[in-house]
This record gives C-alpha cells, sequence and structure tokens, in this order.
C-alpha cells in the first residue's frame, strides 16, 4: 500500500474535502495548494499524478492528532470531534434536510408543459 492510498482512505473515511485536507496541514506549518494535493488523489497512468511523499504524509498524520485532540493549551475532545464526523453533511453549516421538500411546494403544478419550437421532430 503506497503513502496515496494512505491518504486516500483517510480522505474517504474521514471524509474531507481538499480545502480542509490543505487547512489541517497549516496546522502544523506545511503549505500545500489544492492542485499539488489534487495530484495525490489521481491514478497512477494520469501524466499529473505525483507520488505522495513520507514528509507530507508523516506531516498530515501529526496535523490530524492536533485537529483531533487540540494542542496541550487548547486540548479538544477527540470522541465530540468524531461525532462530528460521524453526523455527516447534516453536521455542516448551512444543510437543509427539508429542502427538497420546500422547493417541490413552490412549484407550480398546474402548468401544462407544450411543445417547444426548436425541439426536433422524431
Amino acid at each position: 500500500m503506497t503513502n496515496n492510498d494512505i491518504l486516500k482512505k483517510l480522505r474517504v473515511a474521514l471524509m474531507l474535502r481538499d480545502d480542509e485536507i490543505v487547512d489541517i496541514l497549516k496546522l502544523v506549518d506545511f503549505k500545500i495548494s489544492k492542485a499539488e494535493l489534487g495530484a495525490f488523489f489521481r491514478k497512477e497512468d494520469h501524466p499529473n499524478y505525483m507520488e505522495c511523499g513520507d514528509q507530507i504524509l508523516r506531516n498530515f498524520l501529526n496535523a490530524l492528532v492536533i485537529h483531533f485532540r487540540g494542542t496541550k493549551e487548547n486540548p479538544k475532545n477527540p470522541k465530540a470531534e468524531l461525532a462530528n464526523i460521524k453526523k455527516g453533511p447534516k453536521a455542516k453549516k448551512g444543510y437543509d434536510p427539508d429542502f427538497k421538500a420546500k422547493q417541490e411546494k413552490k412549484v407550480d403544478k398546474n402548468v401544462i408543459h407544450g411543445n417547444y419550437k426548436n425541439k426536433k421532430k422524431s
């Protein structure tokens, strides 16, 4: 298993987006762009594929520890942090579980759809 595979699996398991990974890496003063990060998630035969080095994976794992546990000065409860992940997209800001139902109420069901002028006849 390569470092790229480990990074991909952690990304999926923790439901992290590229910008979140960049922010997590900033916790250990490791700067990386989203484009560089995207190269790690490509297939090996892709021309822009880049191998994830030990230093990058090591920094990411150290940053994950800080992200979940916090620092000595500002500790966090890891169980609470992991519980936020398990909640999934509902825990994210701006998520409305009733959005689809609200949109369906706004649709006027009395409108009759007619023929379109530019539609090709088959």
